[in-house]
């Protein structure tokens, strides 16, 4: 057997034993002897945990159907444990999913599912489609040229578009049809390198941008549940955008590098973005409408804290209802829902419950002293700290096909 087929085999035995491996290990921690300085429901907790963190990483069953799977146990497990402040009640199913559902309450959840409408609407008026013909327009037809121009694609859209699944959602349609109106081979290294760009340039605005990626909103607010404080768009935007322009420039000479392009200039394709462009016709009403709105709510995203009282989250929030609204607007409800990953949704809300439990079960904070134990991490410097959690985070990472998972 060939390397490559004994990976797929483990990958493929990993898939299919998922579940029953993530079962097994979280009743094994329920039923273990009570950990020290953690309540029994706390210790529930921990194995939903588990048996989360398994079953996304092996993909044993599908996003959606974990996120009901994880409510039920948190509703039943935790729910049958011992009271924190009463040990001799139950904790009881309705508090326990309470705690389960706190997610769909959370700000972040509401501006992530504000984010997937957003993009709905882009794809709907094809504005998305206008700015990146626009771009396109401007690098011009050389291959390395349009690879940058699939760079800057994503770097401007996560300015208006808050959400990594949602702005891909809207770029990879547009520059496959772009690579198939210039006639470009399968198997290209030109395509190849322009969809590698398109995506990296997408995850790493997620950092450069606090509105652009849903794991920002995930630990915003834990920041806010924890710490009773918050970070301003404009004061991670200085903070974070440096770096995403930094690694920006880098994946672009990375990818050209790996993987030269095999042309050095597109034949005919600066006739094709003008032919494709010519197909748009002119701005429409409701093209216009979309950008003023995005232009508006970044300039309140921009101006939190600075210039008015008024949150991130409720503010895009309003933006999505002037967008629904009837006459004024530029999309029905019929013309978005069926665009819409309620998949994504269903599993950032109960994600967000999830961590909620693990914070008011005290689950959270034995994980935390367990870590800070194991690594030394007390005796360590600021620096060997961050070291140290970013190995362990990019470790992790590779088990998990969802950030929003993983966060």
């Amino acid at each position: 057997m060939s390397e490559t087929q004994l990976q797929v085999s483990d990958q493929g035995i990993f898939k299919r034993y998922g579940l029953y491996i993530a079962t097994i290990l979280m009743l094994i921690i329920w039923f273990l002897p009570s950990f020290a300085g953690v309540p029994v429901v706390g210790q529930r907790a921990i194995g939903i945990l588990v048996f989360a963190i398994i079953v996304w990483a092996s993909e044993c069953m599908s996003y959606p159907v974990s996120a009901f799977v994880i409510l039920a146990l948190i509703s039943f497990g935790c729910g049958l444990a011992p009271a924190v402040d009463n040990p001799e009640k139950l904790y009881g199913t309705s508090n326990a999913l309470k705690l389960g559902l706190s997610g769909f309450s959370s700000p972040a959840w509401a501006l992530v599912m504000a984010a997937l409408f957003l993009a709905a609407a882009m794809m709907i008026t094809r504005l998305d489609k206008r700015i990146a013909l626009w771009v396109m327009s401007l690098v011009g037809t050389k291959s390395k040229n349009m690879v940058i121009g699939a760079i800057l694609i994503g770097a401007i859209l996560s300015f208006f578009v808050p959400s990594t699944t949602a702005r891909v959602s809207c770029v990879v349609p547009i520059v496959l049809g772009m690579i198939s109106a210039f006639g470009v081979k399968q198997g290209s290294k030109f395509a190849a390198v322009m969809m590698i760009a398109v995506a990296q340039a997408d995850s790493l605005w997620n950092v450069g941008v606090k509105t652009a990626a849903a794991q920002n909103q995930v630990a915003l607010g834990f920041i806010d549940k924890m710490l009773g404080t918050t970070i301003s768009w404009l004061d991670w935007l200085i903070a974070a955008a440096p770096y995403a322009i930094v690694m920006s420039v880098v994946l672009y000479f990375i990818i050209i590098k790996i993987i030269p392009p095999e042309i050095d200039e597109v034949p005919g394709g600066r006739d094709t973005i003008a032919k494709m462009q010519a197909e748009m016709g002119k701005i429409s009403p409701n093209e216009i409408k979309l950008l003023a709105v995005s232009f508006l709510l970044l300039f309140f995203w921009a101006t939190e804290k600075k210039l008015h009282p008024f949150d991130t989250n409720s503010v895009t929030l309003a933006g999505i209802a002037y967008l629904f609204l009837p006459k004024l607007g530029v999309m029905s409800w019929n013309d978005a829902v069926g665009r819409i990953n309620w998949g994504t949704i269903l599993l950032f809300g109960v994600g967000i419950g999830l961590g909620t439990t693990l914070l008011k079960t005290d689950a959270a904070a034995y994980l935390g002293n367990q870590i800070v134990d194991i690594f030394g991490i007390k005796s360590m410097s600021a620096l060997m700290i961050i070291a140290v959690f970013g190995l362990f985070l990019i470790f992790v990472h590779l088990g998990f096909a969802s950030a929003t998972a993983l966060a």
